[in-house]
């Protein structure tokens, strides 16, 4: 018993002896090729050698495009890097890849972005040969940081080279504008004469389907220019097209912000082009959707050994009146227009709108308040119309007075309709009252009103401008805290609907009765149409109807006060 157990412990040891063995040599080879492996060093050593032997042959490559000025073989790309300027009125990211924005940030009236990286925005400046596609010229930024104080300009200085040609770009920013001066140089260090092109793009998405904004006004929705004093407006994004024509200035922008390219040398191009959107893109936000730009393109031929130099002036902020018309910018500003008809063209809004923006912020600058200054102008205008609000009011009043006898004669003259219509303007006749004379001055008050409408809804100051701005609670502002946004208590418009409903109420019933009671359905549509108006809008509505009410209880007071006296006088009899 003890040799099985003796001759089994053996042949145990003895298998796992030959197991380890196995096991070593099977997965620990390392004894045996560590010696071998030593000389390896050595030859890998001297393995640098080959290395310049493929380099050799990369003379001869980069020799033979020589005399034709051509392009080198593509280096790699030098990382971006960024610099930032800092200005009381913004502050701006500056990218070395062709001097594009990767940020601006506009300190008025809150933090407004005017650019979103892939969305809108500068392209970055693309020099190359003349019609051909390009990318931003890489440069060198001569800082990283630029602050600027009260009077204080700077500038950025951006340095590259591309194809043969050396571009030198000069960005030059100012504390107390929202213009940035950009100063362009092309050397063509080739042994020929070279056609090149220099484009300074800015590109936003065609459509922004449902992608919010961050503020009123972000987004852009229409792309004007100016060629010979004539202004064009294309408000399509996705049907623009691709167009160009020598002017004076090109913009993209919305109702209250705008980044425009204004050329200060001759030889540059108005451009304005758009790409069709994918099939497959949603207009969701998400989806990939087409794109529109404008740009200042120009094509010098510039010989060898020489250079071209071109200067431009890009504004991008608030569409305050008197900074663009500083730039020749005004007609970015769409007061849209009344129409005139028989093709007559248009009456141009801005010559009334103008003045009454200017009378605005010239009220504001000694109120303070821009709710106040509204309703100051709308006193105004009352003031202004109030002969012929007279007039439209007496003429009613006649018709009122005549209404029992014109009943008579349709009653009398149904079924004759031209011997009622004889009759009637023989009545008319008879007690010298115009039929028209309730309208006449109310038609002549519209182009007016129109213009107060126009100018309060293209007024960008009225952004995050405060009225009777009391708190804030459940995540909402009581009362008035912008009056370029909607009320979102709503109180405003509903005030505003009952104050039309009043008006509507005293005025003199004239005409169809059943056409009466479908005027006193317009307070109800006018306040859902409110709703979500600028609140400066319905401020100026609401303060118009009650002054409304206001004069045509003043006009009643004598005939009150008539009525009264024939009354006593009937008691003392």
């Amino acid at each position: 018993m003890m040799e099985r157990r003796t001759l089994l412990a053996m042949v145990i040891a003895m298998g796992l002896l030959a197991l380890n063995f196995w096991v070593m040599d099977r997965f620990f080879p390392s004894p045996p090729p560590q010696k071998a492996a030593a000389p390896t060093p050595t030859r890998e050593a001297p393995a640098p050698p080959p290395a310049p032997a493929p380099a050799a042959p990369s003379p001869p490559v980069a020799a033979t495009p020589g005399p034709a000025g051509a392009p080198r073989p593509a280096a790699p790309r030098p990382p971006q890097r960024l610099a930032t300027v800092e200005t009381p009125l913004y502050r701006a990211v500056v990218s070395s890849e062709g001097g594009k924005l990767q940020e601006m940030i506009l300190n008025y009236r809150g933090e407004k972005p005017l650019v979103i990286v892939g969305d809108l925005g500068p392209a970055g400046l693309v020099v190359g040969d003349a019609g051909a596609a390009g990318e931003p010229v890489a440069m060198t930024l001569s800082a990283e940081t630029l602050t600027l104080g009260a009077g204080k300009a700077g500038s950025l200085v951006l340095a590259g080279e591309t194809g043969g040609l050396r571009v030198r770009e000069t960005l030059e920013f100012h504390p107390d504008g929202y213009t940035i001066g950009v100063a362009l140089r092309v050397e063509n260090a080739g042994p020929s004469a070279r056609a090149v092109g220099v484009e300074l793009p800015w590109a936003t998405r065609a459509s922004w389907g449902t992608k919010p904004e961050k503020f009123q006004g972000q987004h852009p929705t229409e792309i004007v220019w100016q060629a010979g004093g004539s202004v064009t407006r294309l408000e399509d994004l996705g049907k623009l097209g691709s167009q160009s024509a020598d002017g004076e200035w090109v913009a993209m922008g919305s109702v209250w912000y705008v980044a425009a390219l204004v050329p200060k040398t001759p030889g540059f191009k108005l451009i304005a082009a758009g790409e069709d959107k994918p099939a497959e893109a949603k207009n969701d936000g998400t989806a990939p959707a087409g794109r529109a730009r404008i740009a200042l393109r120009a094509t010098p031929t510039i010989a060898p050994g020489g250079a071209w130099e071109g200067r431009v002036l890009v504004y991008a902020g608030p569409k305050e009146y008197a900074r663009l018309r500083a730039e020749g910018l005004e007609a970015t500003i769409n007061f849209g227009g009344f129409p005139i008809p028989r093709g007559w063209g248009g009456l141009p809004m801005e010559w009334i709108g103008v003045p009454i923006l200017l009378l605005m912020n010239w009220v504001y600058d000694y109120v303070g308040n821009y709710g106040i200054a509204i309703i100051l102008l709308t006193l105004v205008s009352k003031v202004l119309f109030y002969p012929l609000t007279v007039k439209s009011l007496r003429s009613m009043k006649a018709m009122q007075a005549l209404q029992p006898q014109i009943n008579a004669l349709r009653a009398k003259h149904q079924k004759d309709p031209q011997r009622l219509q004889r009759e009637t303007l023989e009545l008319y006749r008879k007690y010298k009252v115009n039929p028209a004379g309730g309208c006449l001055p109310m038609v002549a008050q519209v182009p007016i009103f129109y213009a107060l409408y126009l100018a309060l809804s293209v007024s960008v100051e009225l952004q995050n401008a405060g009225f009777l701005c009391f708190a804030r609670a459940f995540g909402k502002d009581l009362w008035i805290c912008d009056l370029a946004a909607y009320d979102p208590t709503y109180v405003l418009p509903l005030l505003m609907g009952v104050t039309m409903f009043v008006q509507q109420k005293m005025q003199p019933a004239v005409g169809d009765p059943r056409q009466a009671k479908m005027m006193l359905l317009m307070p109800i549509v006018f306040t859902f149409m409110f709703l979500n108006l600028p609140s400066g809008l319905v401020l100026y509505w609401t303060v118009s109807n009650i002054l409304q009410i206001a004069q045509q209880k003043l006009m009643e007071r004598p005939a009150r006060a008539r009525a009264a006296r024939e009354v006593k006088d009937a008691g003392r009899a």
